[in-house]
């Protein structure tokens, strides 16, 4: 095989492996209108922080992306200030519980990324 069909190959297999690793990018409208079908499943949300609250680099915050709203819990990493737009991803769980309160669906965050 000559280098330039090895390099594009290789190039090839490396996205490949990538793009199988990230999460599936949805809407909260669609996970909050099935819940069950992403729960446990990691998923990759954008969207707006409409309210937030932490301590010590842990907490929640609510993430409204036009087609509904939901709590991400944060266990590190610190909590996005209102207002700012957001890249997360991480996992869907149901009855989730953080500082003594509830939340029915919500994302157990993996990480996020703050668009500037």
């Amino acid at each position: 095989m000559s280098r330039p069909k090895l390099v594009a190959a290789f190039s090839l297999a490396c996205a490949c492996l990538l793009l199988a690793g990230c999460p599936e990018q949805t809407t909260i409208g669609r996970v909050l209108e099935d819940p069950g079908r992403y729960a446990n499943k990691e998923v990759a949300l954008r969207g707006t922080v409409s309210n937030s609250f932490g301590v010590l680099g842990q907490g929640a915050y609510e993430l409204d992306d036009g087609t509904g709203k939901m709590w991400v819990i944060v266990e590190r990493g610190g909590v996005p200030s209102k207002g700012a737009r957001v890249r997360t991803a991480g996992t869907v769980i149901s009855g989730a519980t953080f500082g003594g309160r509830n939340f029915a669906t919500a994302l157990r965050e993996k990480e996020h990324r703050v668009d500037r």
